[in-house]
C-alpha cells in the first residue's frame, strides 16, 4: 500500500508526515491488500485567519472497485487526518461487502412483481 502525501500552502513537517502514514496505514490495515495507492492531499484553505479550514482529502486507488474520495474539514488538521482516515476505512469495509454480495442476492431483496401486487 503506497501512501502519497502532498501539502498545499504550507510546509508538512516531518510529525505530520508521520502522523498521517501512520493513521492511513493503521486504519486500512485490514484492506492492505485491496489498496493500490492511497493519495493524501492536505491543505489550509483560510491561511493564517484560522478557523474550520484544515482540509484533509484522501484518494484510494483500490484494485477492481472504484476509487474512494474522503474530504474533512476540521479546525485542527491533526483530526481532520484521523477523521478521514476512520471515515475511508468504514467506507471501503463497505464497499468490499457489497462487491462480495452476488447480484443475484442483492436482485431477492425486491420483491417480484407477483410479491408487490399480491
Amino acid at each position: 500500500m503506497q501512501v502519497r502525501i502532498q501539502a498545499h500552502d504550507f510546509d508538512l513537517t516531518p510529525a505530520l508526515r508521520s502522523h498521517v502514514t501512520q493513521r492511513v496505514r493503521f486504519a486500512l490495515t485490514r484492506y492492505r491488500d485491496h489498496v493500490r495507492r492511497i493519495e493524501v492531499r492536505l491543505s489550509d484553505e483560510n491561511g493564517p485567519r484560522g478557523g474550520v479550514d484544515k482540509r484533509c482529502r484522501l484518494h484510494l486507488r483500490v484494485g477492481g472497485l472504484p476509487d474512494i474520495v474522503i474530504d474533512d474539514t476540521e479546525a485542527d488538521l491533526y483530526a481532520a487526518v484521523t477523521r478521514s482516515a476512520e471515515r475511508a476505512e468504514r467506507a471501503l469495509g463497505r464497499q468490499i461487502r457489497r462487491s462480495r454480495t452476488l447480484p443475484s442476492q442483492r436482485m431477492r431483496e425486491w420483491p417480484t412483481e407477483a410479491e408487490a401486487h399480491a
